[in-house]
Formats: structure tokens, C-alpha cells, sequence
């Protein structure tokens, strides 16, 4: 079940991940978008309180400048577990998103809810 689970997560990832192929921006080619996946694990208990903060970020950073698509997945089944799928118009506007006050508060309030370290990997397609 484990890695039934595993294959469809990875896969539902991937599928988002190339949905922004659709909507490439005039003079903007794919290889300089920068792609984002952060797994966010939180203890049971902060649960209902993270998804909330969670939903919050995402709303906010989707009005961000250079970003493309912005998405939250949850987990179904685990309702602790989330998955944020990020894509940049390249890596400025992702650091400048890092920088942002909303993310600063957002981690800050996030840190101690969190059941493992935040996971965060950033990607380029490969020609």
C-alpha cells in the first residue's frame, strides 16, 4: 500500500509540475522556470491549524511577482502531510518570494508546528 501510494503521489506531482508548459510566457523559455516541490510534514495536533496557515501562504504567494502556478496538495492519507508544487518565472523571482515578509511570517509561524524538517527542492528541466 506504501508504495502504491508513493507511485501516485510522485505521479500527481509530476503532472502539476508540467502543467505550466501551457502557459509559457512570450520570450520565456521553459529551462529558465524554476520548479519547486517542499513537502511539509506537521505533527498531528497542528493539523487543522497548519492546513489553515498553509491555504493562507498559498493565496498570498500566488499574487507574488514572476510567479506562474502556485498549488497546495494534501495528503489523503495522511491529513497531517502537504505538498507544495511551485513554479517560477526563474530563480529572481523565487529568491525575491523567499525574501517576502508573507514567507518570513509563514515559516516563522509554521516552525514549530512542524513533525520533520521542512523539505524543499528546487528543479530545472533538462534539455
Amino acid at each position: 500500500m506504501e508504495a502504491m501510494y508513493l507511485i501516485l503521489r510522485t505521479w500527481l506531482v509530476v503532472m502539476l509540475i508540467g502543467l505550466p508548459f501551457a502557459v509559457v510566457s512570450r520570450g520565456q523559455e521553459p529551462a529558465d522556470k524554476l520548479f519547486v516541490v517542499t513537502h511539509v510534514d506537521l505533527t498531528p495536533n497542528y493539523a487543522a491549524e497548519g492546513s489553515k496557515l498553509l491555504q493562507q501562504f498559498a493565496a498570498d504567494s500566488r499574487h507574488d511577482p514572476g510567479v506562474v502556478r502556485f498549488e497546495l496538495l494534501d495528503d489523503n492519507a495522511r491529513s497531517n502531510h502537504f505538498t507544495l508544487v511551485e513554479v517560477w518565472e526563474n530563480s529572481k523571482s523565487f529568491e525575491a518570494h523567499e525574501a517576502a515578509e508573507h514567507t518570513k511570517r509563514f515559516r516563522e509561524k509554521l516552525q514549530p508546528m512542524l513533525g520533520s524538517p521542512f523539505d524543499e527542492r528546487l528543479h530545472h528541466i533538462m534539455n
